[in-house]
């Protein structure tokens, strides 16, 4: 289980130890993609990150990196979401837990803040007793400047 957003993050010179204390080797591969995470913003696949990293060291193994991911993410380092095409980002250092919006069209993407998912999170916890992980929500559609344009037909 991921550490709630706005919980005390590990700070970057305690991963090292923090991911020995879960029983991890504290490797050059690790060090290595803390490096590369600390070089990063915002959004970031693991794909990019598994690029990145054998940029530097063309021996590092995905199956090293998806394992220290998921580990960096109970840790509170980072947050996975999904895209609108489904596959897996992670936002590093996440401060605010937000959703998405992705334009099917020109392929641009927005963050939701929890504040403006407000309504439709308390709309479906009443009606529906469901809780949303907004990290989660990723919502396809147009944006303003591709109705605009009739680029692509509303549907």
């Amino acid at each position: 289980m991921p550490a709630p957003i706005g919980s005390v993050q590990t700070p970057w010179s305690e991963v090292g130890a923090r991911l020995r204390a879960s029983g991890m080797r504290w490797t050059p591969q690790r060090r290595l993609l803390i490096r590369v995470l600390k070089e990063s913003e915002g959004h970031v696949t693991a794909g990019e990150l598994i690029e990145r990293c054998r940029a530097m060291d063309p021996e590092t193994t995905p199956s090293t990196v998806y394992r220290t991911l998921d580990v960096l993410e109970e840790l509170g380092v980072l947050r996975h979401a999904h895209a609108a095409d489904g596959r897996e980002e992670y936002h590093v250092m996440p401060t605010t837990d937000h959703g998405h919006l992705h334009c099917r069209s020109c392929g641009k993407s927005w963050e939701i803040e929890a504040a403006e998912a407000a309504t439709l999170v308390k709309r479906l916890r009443q009606s529906r007793g469901f809780e949303i992980d907004l990290s989660h929500l990723s919502v396809a559609g147009l944006c303003a400047d591709c109705i605009a344009a009739g680029g692509a037909a509303a549907s």
